[in-house]
């Protein structure tokens, strides 16, 4: 990031760093096209809509990093997709489906000039939303998800075993989301896993773990998102896209971006070391930082 970004981000108002509180905002609803979807928002300022992972709901996301994001001059919106979570209707893990959901959302609240994002799966929803939008989305923010087409490197088989455990412990939160290998890594594990955690009112209820598994299958697959329209869009695209990822990663392995160096000529790359499929748990300050400079700092071209 250069020393003018940096500076950027570091002179925002008071008002604009206090602003967010992730654990006690309340739960909203908009009702559209016969289901309720749920949300909560966090901060003032641009819509950031982010968009949730594989058996993500509202409560899993950090609250360091919804209130990192908000405190540098966003609105932050999560949601929990249809039947998932506080939501109503018919659950999917279409991304389809999904995405058709940020988009009633993103409708339903009236949303102008917003940016869109998403982690895993989520990630997957936000370039199908970019294309379901057009030019409306001026960013796009990945985490840890993966490109459209065919992989050099598909997720580990642990990713897929450990995913069809139910519930939500810390082994498991640590295994997919971060290095367990590495001591610091399992201590940003631990915190995050903590804040999660701490919210204890009006939690979303998790995602049943056999359904959710049954959604995306037991083993790997290549290609995971075999969207060669999306793949195209992005070649062509004028909407600048960041994607933060960890160096290793056993769902979507940031290996997959860096194949198409030079192919896809808005996109920016930010690799975490030592770090997997939750960059953002682990360094929460420091991606809401990259997030606001890069939205600060680019535009369409």
């Amino acid at each position: 990031m250069s020393a003018a970004a940096s500076a950027a981000v570091l002179s925002l108002p008071t008002s604009a760093k206090a602003a967010g509180d992730a654990l006690t905002t309340q739960t909203k609803y908009v009702e559209s096209k016969g289901r309720r979807l749920a949300y909560r928002s966090v901060g003032a300022g641009k819509p950031l809509v982010l968009c949730n992972r594989f058996r993500g709901v509202l409560d899993l996301w950090d609250p360091a990093f919804i209130d990192g994001v908000a405190a540098q001059g966003f609105q932050v919106i999560t949601f929990d997709y249809s039947g998932l979570g506080l939501s109503t209707g018919e659950k999917s893990y279409n991304p389809m489906s999904l995405a058709q959901d940020a988009v009633d959302l993103i409708e339903g609240l009236k949303l102008e000039d917003f940016a869109i994002g998403g982690w895993s799966i989520g990630g997957i929803t936000a370039q199908i939303v970019l294309a379901m939008t057009g030019d409306k989305a001026s960013h796009v923010v990945l985490l840890a998800t993966t490109p459209p087409g065919q992989l050099v490197k598909s997720g580990e088989q642990l990713f897929y075993d450990t995913a069809a455990k139910p519930g939500t412990d810390l082994d498991q939160f640590t295994t997919v989301f971060f290095e367990p290998d590495d001591a610091g890594s399992r201590e940003a594990s631990r915190r995050s896993f903590e804040r999660m955690m701490a919210r204890k009112q009006d939690r979303s209820p998790d995602v049943p773990a056999d359904w959710a598994i049954s959604q995306i299958g037991n083993t790997p697959r290549n290609p995971l998102f075999p969207a060669e329209q999306i793949l195209d869009l992005l070649r062509v695209t004028k909407t600048p896209i960041l994607h933060i990822g960890g160096d290793h990663d056993i769902v979507m392995p940031i290996e997959n971006w860096y194949a198409l160096n030079n192919q896809l000529p808005t996109l920016q790359l930010i690799t975490y070391p030592r770090a997997g499929h939750g960059p953002h748990h682990q360094y929460p300050e420091m991606a809401a930082v990259q997030i606001a400079a890069f939205v600060q700092n680019t535009r369409k071209a």
